[in-house]
């Protein structure tokens, strides 16, 4: 996938049509946490792109459908966020196991872990799976494991030889 943020936003959109098919653009946009412009937008690429019909209901109401273009999209795209997300998975329980070892191997039984997300529950996990102790605070005299940009990173004590 080329752009995520689109893409993500395309299967928000698919996903919330198929839903509810007289959602409003206005519910999207709130439910999206995007200006109703975007939405507008978002929903004219669809349409151009046999994803999704508009119908007109009333004056002012619109009805959207998803076309079996847009359902085999939403299913694309599903599947394509799915295997990334098994992918940083296995990544960050592959790296964790590994520097797991290497606190082990350096005479350490406990750990601290800093952030929040997925990946960050993965290495929590690994710590507790692997017999490690967690602190509950950032203390400098322990390991510190992080994720960022999808990366599994170790901080190791100042001071550690």
């Amino acid at each position: 996938m080329k752009d995520t943020t689109q893409a993500r936003q395309d299967l928000h959109i698919l996903e919330n049509i198929e839903k509810n098919p007289e959602i409003t653009q206005a519910d999207l946009a709130a439910q999206l946490g995007v200006a109703v412009g975007s939405v507008n937008w978002y929903i004219k690429r669809l349409v151009k792109k046999g994803y999704v019909k508009v119908t007109r209901m009333q004056r002012r109401r619109l009805r959207y459908l998803i076309t079996p273009q847009g359902i085999a999209k939403k299913t694309y795209l599903t599947r394509s966020f799915m295997q990334a997300s098994l992918k940083w998975y296995r990544e960050t329980r592959s790296a964790s196991k590994a520097l797991l070892a290497e606190i082990k191997n350096a005479g350490y039984d406990t750990v601290c872990i800093r952030g929040d997300g997925d990946l960050t529950e993965v290495v929590y996990l690994s710590c507790l799976e692997a017999g490690m102790s967690v602190k509950e605070e950032i203390d400098p005299a322990y390991p510190l494991f992080r994720v960022e940009n999808f990366q599994t990173v170790l901080d190791w004590p100042k001071g550690r030889e």
